[in-house]
């Protein structure tokens, strides 16, 4: 074959190679536009769904505040004062008159803070738990009878041991938030298959790293399941701990705006209240997607 025909062939090749890695480009951009259209579809239809439940909610509140003849602020009087109230957030002329930022941030401060120590306890416990049958028969019946005690219930005790009401809140907050995630990390931990297990004794692995290789993330989707349900408990628990202790917090400017005959505040404390648990679940909800297989 002359060299005119083999560089003839060479460049049909080229061209046909070009050809193809244009069409393949193409395709990827075509199907990479579909999916962002279809992504995009999706959460506007998602977005309509959640504004035509909002409209629903709206006039059903709007119904109940001419039924009651205003007595329930309707949603017009209650975003009018929500707006003034977040004009100023972070305001202090006193022990018992600060602005919504500062109660919000002190509520937050203390869920977490109890939430923390909660979690200290619980996954370790849930873990010895799901990975020992003897664990299991000596802490699973406290957890159950422990677990439906009402949080109120704990608030004497708190203010017995600790005799302050803040340190009193922490501990409701702790020993109500750590039993969701007990019993998630003991399901997960319980839950792993035999043939991981198998593998590890096998390859005879040491303690530590049957922990960090296996136990760990196998059983960690269902951790931070717990932990998005436990989150959500010591949210929903502050607020009764903090009608009851006092002094700062959101529970605390409920109840106060409350005593001041002010239900426009009532109201817009309920739907901050509701915003931020809603943000804490996103936060665990992401984490959580994360972490799945």
């Amino acid at each position: 074959m002359s060299d005119k025909n083999t560089l003839t062939i060479d460049a049909i090749e080229l061209e046909i190679n070009v050809t193809t890695a244009i069409k393949k480009s193409f395709l990827e951009e075509n199907i990479k536009l579909k999916l962002a259209i279809n992504t995009l579809i999706i959460k506007s239809k998602s977005l309509l769904l959640a504004g035509i439940g909002l409209f629903l909610f709206g006039g059903f509140w709007s119904l109940l505040s001419i039924y009651t003849d205003d007595a329930l602020p309707g949603p017009v009087a209650t975003l009018t004062v929500l707006k003034e109230m977040l004009s100023d957030p972070f305001y202090d002329y006193g022990p018992n008159d600060k602005g919504i930022g500062l109660q919000l941030f002190n509520s937050i401060k203390t869920v977490l803070l109890g939430f923390l120590l909660g979690s200290l306890i619980a996954i370790p416990i849930g873990i010895l738990m799901g990975a020992s049958t003897i664990c299991k028969q000596i802490f699973y019946p406290i957890v159950q009878l422990l677990k439906p005690v009402s949080p109120l219930a704990w608030f004497p005790i708190g203010l017995v041991v600790f005799k302050d009401t803040g340190m009193a809140t922490i501990f409701i907050v702790f020993i109500t938030s750590l039993w969701s995630t007990l019993i998630n990390t003991s399901f997960g931990v319980a839950s792993i298959p035999d043939d991981h297990k198998n593998v590890a004794k096998a390859f005879k692995f040491s303690k530590w790293r049957y922990l960090t290789k296996i136990l760990i993330p196998y059983s960690l989707p269902h951790i931070i399941t717990g932990l998005r349900l436990s989150i959500s408990v010591a949210w929903l628990v502050i607020v009764a701990g903090e009608m009851l202790s006092g002094g700062a917090g959101i529970g605390f400017f409920v109840w106060d705006s409350w005593n001041a005959l002010s239900l426009e505040k009532v109201i817009s404390a309920i739907l901050i209240i509701g915003i931020v648990g809603l943000l804490f679940d996103r936060i665990f909800t992401f984490i959580e997607n994360k972490v799945a297989y």
